[in-house]
């Protein structure tokens, strides 16, 4: 894994270039302290950071072929490189051993419709010199991270947000309808930023770029859903075959790759196939949390001593403010509220300390209906047929009784709050973009300044059934995905240069699993019905049947203490567009213990906490 610049400025000097190139790099060390180049061309400079995984001597980039003409900075791994080197043979003569080379060449031969045929994650800038075009490219779920801007004579991109502003110096305004959006979902939605101005290339697309002109994206890949010829059974045979052939696929390194283990099914699962199917006992890496209603420890030790796996761990004791502003500001680099940022940051530290390489089960959930939003969909679609005055008797119900503290798995009390919130945010949830954090009303109330702001959401696929549940699945696919899980996994790993991989998240799987009938998923209640039935006999029953729990984090608890205080020093001290006092009584809330507002609270402080550091 990696991080890569490109800046080209013909009204720049070289030296000027050069410099601003050399100190945006160094902002990403920690996405390639393995090694580190540039590549300077008249008014255009080349930058890349290297952790070695394949080809651990060669495959030194920027890349370039013999005569000089294209350069290639790259950041990720091809997982079919040595198919697609045999494919290319014969028409290219090969220097080095990795799959730097095999993307270069691909791209200089066939052009984008190469990228169709690799099985992988990747973000690369790739520069013809003779025709003065930039081709920028991100892998098809968005694993990769990619930003550019474009200003009058120049255009930046890297891998990081922090390190194109270095590249581009000119000052960044916030941009309000990403404000708008991060207050609704908790990020920012696919292809924007929260800056005027700064991009990202979108998953499964790519953006071209010649001097003089706009840039202009277009996707080579897109989500299908539905239309799977064959029945239920063959379905499940395949599923077997291709995730396991997908966890064979991310074992492709020079360097040793291990596991995180939380005790969730995912997670699980893909470390029962190593184990089980592949013969291979990894490290696996467990965080847990003294407050026992969030620790998963007892689960990831069940697999691990089922399976004799090198099992370490480590216990998240208490927040570190220091270190959620490094990652925030240093790594992400806009408002981002997904306060399992802190823990997947420890247990990537963790990791890194034994191996380069980890294997995740993010996307499991999006993809075989695990969330239990989904769940609560279900229960919604009954629900909202009831009178609309005995349906507000019931909320009154739940509303006057204190909101417990505890995670969701614990307290049946919790999730009758849980499912209050969701009723409420329902009408703005159609049609469903992503989960939101506040219905229409508090959002008005929260935010009266930006009313009516926000982006378009990306659309649903074509071809998708007119069935709710799918829709959710897919939207969630196309925007929690990329926006939440993958940003967080790959800030939070990189933080401290350990590369994950998502066995879910390969092409074949994801297309196979969206072209079942979403009843084959979820039935009633319950979801991940087909990697049940797939994997049955690799999970003891106790995890297969255990309670979605996800990688929570006790934040009620933070802000009753010391974080509160810090809030409130923000919020009386940081301008914004926030109705202050609309926030205080929410943190006035929360501490009396009525209600439990804490993801709501961190999405305030991350976002003021930004604003204060000046990066708006």
């Amino acid at each position: 894994m990696c991080g890569l610049t490109f800046l080209f400025d013909t009204q720049a000097t070289t030296e000027d270039l050069v410099a601003a190139t050399r100190r945006a790099l160094d902002t990403m060390a920690h996405r390639g302290p393995d090694d580190g180049g540039i590549i300077i061309q008249p008014g255009v400079v080349s930058g890349h950071r290297r952790l070695s995984i394949i080809d651990l001597g060669g495959s030194r980039q920027p890349m370039q072929d013999t005569a000089g003409r294209f350069t290639l900075v790259y950041n990720g791994e091809i997982y079919n490189y040595r198919e697609q080197r045999q494919n290319l043979s014969g028409k290219w003569k090969f220097i080095t051993h990795g799959d730097t080379e095999v993307l270069l060449a691909g791209l200089i031969l066939e052009g984008v419709s190469f990228l169709e045929k690799l099985n992988g994650m990747w973000a690369f800038a790739f520069w013809d010199r003779k025709e003065s075009i930039l081709l920028l490219g991100r892998d098809r779920m968005g694993k990769k991270p990619l930003f550019y801007r474009a200003t009058g004579s120049s255009f930046a991109a890297a891998s990081e947000i922090p390190t194109l502003r270095i590249l581009t110096p000119k000052p960044l305004s916030e941009d309000e309808e990403s404000t708008a959006d991060y207050f609704r979902y908790g990020y920012c939605l696919p292809g924007t930023t929260a800056f005027e101005g700064v991009f990202e290339v979108l998953p499964g697309a790519t953006v071209s770029w010649k001097p003089g002109h706009a840039p202009k994206s277009q996707a080579y890949w897109k989500l299908t859903v539905g239309g799977y010829q064959g029945t239920q059974s063959r379905a499940r045979e395949q599923l077997a075959d291709e995730l396991t052939v997908a966890v064979e696929r991310r074992l492709v390194a020079d360097v040793e790759v291990g596991a995180f283990l939380s005790g969730g099914v995912d997670s699980s699962l893909v470390v029962s196939i190593l184990c089980k199917h592949l013969g291979i006992n990894p490290k696996t890496f467990t965080i847990g949390f003294q407050e026992p209603s969030y620790d998963e420890r007892k689960f990831a030790r069940t697999i691990a001593s089922r399976y004799g796996t090198h099992h370490i761990e480590e216990t998240l004791e208490q927040w570190d403010e220091q270190a959620l502003e490094s990652l925030v500001l240093n790594h992400i680099g806009q408002p981002f509220a997904d306060a399992s940022l802190l823990p997947t940051a420890l247990v990537s530290r963790l990791a890194a300390r034994h191996v380069k390489v980890a294997l995740s089960g993010d996307g499991g959930d999006e993809l075989f209906s695990g969330y239990q939003r989904y769940q609560a969909r279900v229960i919604l679609m009954w629900y909202t047929r009831l009178p609309r005055v005995f349906r507000k008797s019931i909320e009154n119900v739940i509303r006057s009784v204190p909101e417990p503290m505890a995670h969701h798995s614990r307290s049946v009390v919790k999730k009758a709050h849980l499912f209050v919130d969701v009723a409420q945010r329902l009408e703005g949830e159609i049609p469903y973009v992503a989960p939101l954090v506040y219905s229409a009303q508090n959002l008005r109330r929260l935010l009266p300044e930006l009313e009516g702001k926000g982006h378009n959401p990306p659309m649903i696929p074509e071809g998708v059934e007119p069935d709710e549940l799918q829709q959710m699945m897919a939207a969630d696919a196309l925007v929690y995905l990329p926006q939440d899980i993958m940003t967080k996994v790959d800030r939070a790993s990189m933080a401290y240069s350990l590369e994950t991989r998502s066995p879910f998240l390969d092409v074949n799987v994801v297309n196979l699993a969206f072209s079942m009938s979403r009843q084959w998923h979820r039935r009633g209640c319950r979801g991940k019905r087909m990697l049940t039935s797939a994997f049955a006999d690799l999970l003891p029953r106790q995890i297969w049947n255990r309670r979605k729990q996800g990688f929570g984090v006790p934040i009620h608890e933070w802000f009753r203490q010391s974080l509160g205080s810090r809030l409130e020093q923000l919020l009386n001290t940081v301008s914004s567009p926030l109705n202050i006092s609309f926030v205080k009584a929410m943190l006035e809330e929360h501490r009396n213990r009525s209600r439990d507002h804490g993801y709501r609270l961190w999405q305030i402080y991350v976002y003021l906490l930004w604003r204060n550091s000046g990066s708006a």
